[in-house]
C-alpha cells in the first residue's frame, strides 16, 4: 500500500468481499458469520489497519481538526504557542492534534504523514534544527491542505507565517550589553539555516557595527542548548579567550553559559554580563542573578498563527500572510554592570 494508510477497501479487495461486509465485521455485526469476522480481523491486524475516527467528517470534506508540529514541547516558548493555538482553535470549534518532532527531521516527516492520515484540515509547523528539505510540506499543500509556519519558517516554500522580530530583539540585546560597557561579546548561535538564527546573528553584528566594534569571528559560536552553552563557554575560559559578555540564542543556552562562568569563579555581571532570548519569568527571575532576556510573545504567536490557518481552511482563496511580532528587552541583574 506504498506506506499509505490501510483502508477498509484494501481489506475487502484482498478478501474478495464487499467493503460494507468488512465494515460490519469490524463492528462485530451479528449478520456477519464468525468465519468472515475472523478473516477480516486477522487481515486487519496483519496490515496494521487503523480505524479512522474522523472518517465521518469526510462526508462534509472537513474534520474540524488541525495538526500542530512542535520541535520541543518541554520548551516553555513552544508550550505558550500551543496554549494560544488551542484556546482559539477550541473557541472556533476545532480540535488540535499536537506532534513533537524532538528536533529530528525524519520524525518531522513522520509527524506530517501521521497528521495527514488523521485527515487534519490544516497544519501549523515550526521546523526542526535539521530541516533543510521542505518537500513533505509541499506535498501537503498539493493536496489542498494549508500549512502555516510559526517561529521557525520553512525556506523557499510559499506559505503563510508568523514569527517574531528576531533581528530587532538581538540588536537591542547586544546594544544593551554595549551600553553596559561590554566590548568583547560572545554570541552562542543556532544553526544558520534557521531563519531565527540568521536574523539574531544579523542583529548581533549590526549592533556591533553601529557601535564601532569589530566582530571577532571566534566569538560567534554554534551552541543552542544548555549542554552546548555550558561546553562552549567552559572551552573559552579554559583557552583563556577574553570576553566580557555572552548573548545566548535562547535562555537555556544562556543558563548553560551561566553554569560554566560560575564554576570558573567568574562574577555575573561584573566579569561577564549575560543575556538570553525567549524569557520565561518562572525560570529567568529565579536564577542567581536573575537573567536578562528578550521576551517573545509565544501565546500571541499561537493565536495569530491558528487564526490565519483557520481562515485559510474556511476560505482556500486567501492570499499568503506574513506576520512579524515585536519583541521586548527585559533587563535584570545578569546584564546590569552600570548601576549608577
Amino acid at each position: 500500500m506504498s506506506g499509505d494508510q490501510v483502508t477498509i477497501k484494501d481489506i475487502a479487495r484482498k478478501l474478495s468481499i464487499a467493503a460494507s461486509t468488512v465494515s460490519r465485521a469490524l463492528k462485530d455485526h451479528p449478520a456477519i458469520s464468525p468465519a468472515t469476522k475472523k478473516a477480516v480481523i486477522e487481515l486487519a491486524n496483519e496490515l496494521n489497519y487503523q480505524p479512522n475516527a474522523l472518517a465521518f467528517g469526510l462526508r462534509k470534506r472537513r474534520t474540524n481538526t488541525i495538526g500542530v508540529i512542535v520541535p520541543e514541547i518541554v520548551h516553555n516558548f513552544f508550550s505558550s504557542v500551543i496554549s494560544g493555538t488551542e484556546d482559539l482553535a477550541y473557541a472556533r470549534s476545532f480540535n488540535v492534534i499536537v506532534c513533537q518532532s524532538n528536533e529530528e527531521f525524519n520524525r518531522e516527516v513522520l509527524n506530517t504523514r501521521t497528521l495527514m492520515q488523521s485527515r487534519v484540515d490544516g497544519l501549523l509547523v515550526s521546523v526542526t534544527k535539521e530541516t533543510a528539505d521542505f518537500d513533505h510540506f509541499r506535498q501537503v499543500q498539493q493536496k489542498g491542505i494549508p500549512v502555516v509556519f510559526y517561529d521557525r519558517i520553512g525556506k523557499d516554500i510559499a506559505a503563510s507565517s508568523v514569527e517574531v522580530d528576531d533581528y530587532d530583539g538581538a540588536f537591542n540585546a547586544v546594544l544593551h550589553l554595549i551600553q553596559q560597557g561590554c566590548r568583547t561579546i560572545v554570541h552562542l548561535a543556532a544553526p544558520e539555516h534557521l531563519s531565527i538564527s540568521r536574523e539574531r546573528i544579523r542583529g548581533y553584528r549590526e549592533a556591533l557595527r553601529v557601535s564601532g566594534i569589530t566582530q571577532k569571528d571566534n566569538l560567534l559560536i554554534p551552541a543552542d542548548n544548555y549542554e552546548s552553552g555550558y561546553r562552549e563557554v567552559k572551552r573559552l575560559i579554559e583557552k583563556k579567550v577574553e570576553f566580557d559578555a555572552v548573548f545566548g540564542v535562547n535562555d537555556m543556552t544562556a543558563i548553560g553559559a551561566m553554569k560554566a562562568l560560575k564554576e570558573a569563579g567568574m562574577k555575573i555581571p561584573e566579569d561577564v554580563a549575560l543575556i538570553g532570548f525567549s524569557d520565561y519569568p518562572a525560570i529567568t527571575e529565579l536564577l542567581d542573578p536573575p537573567l536578562s532576556s528578550v521576551f517573545q510573545p509565544g501565546y500571541d504567536m499561537g493565536l495569530q498563527a491558528v487564526e490565519i490557518l483557520l481562515d485559510m481552511i474556511e476560505n482556500p482563496n486567501l492570499q499568503i500572510v506574513k506576520k512579524v511580532l515585536p519583541t521586548r528587552l527585559v533587563i535584570r541583574a545578569s546584564s546590569m554592570r552600570n548601576t549608577k
